[in-house]
């Protein structure tokens, strides 16, 4: 059973930081290609940073200089790390896991930023 399990999210003013991880269960993680996407409400979801099994990264414009995605394959373990957060941040965030046995979510983390 393959499994994604999010945390770190919660409540922060503009200009603070958090950093969100995900942890992977039932999948080769080294192989995986791994990213963090995320829904606001009334929008669709959004990739904001995905990094490949070889350690690539990627980043979605809006967050390029202030989001860093890392992950730690003996943890099987990917992380997020937000930093100048702004209130358009807000969304839920997911974890997803893509290999040749499939792609995966998990069932997400909300980050609030205020004004």
């Amino acid at each position: 059973q393959v499994q994604l399990v999010e945390s770190g999210g919660g409540l922060v003013q503009a200009g603070g930081s958090l950093r969100l991880s995900c942890v992977a269960s039932g999948i080769i993680f080294r192989r995986a290609a791994m990213g963090w996407y995320r829904q606001a409400p009334g929008k669709q979801r959004e990739l904001v940073a995905s990094i490949t099994s070889g350690s690539w990264t990627n980043y979605a414009d809006s967050v390029k200089g202030r989001f860093t995605i890392s992950r730690d394959n003996a943890k099987n373990t990917v992380y997020l790390q937000m930093n100048s957060l702004k209130p358009e941040d807000t969304a839920v965030y997911y974890c997803n896991a893509d290999h040749l046995l499939g792609s995966w979510w998990g069932r997400g983390t909300q980050v609030t930023v205020s004004s």
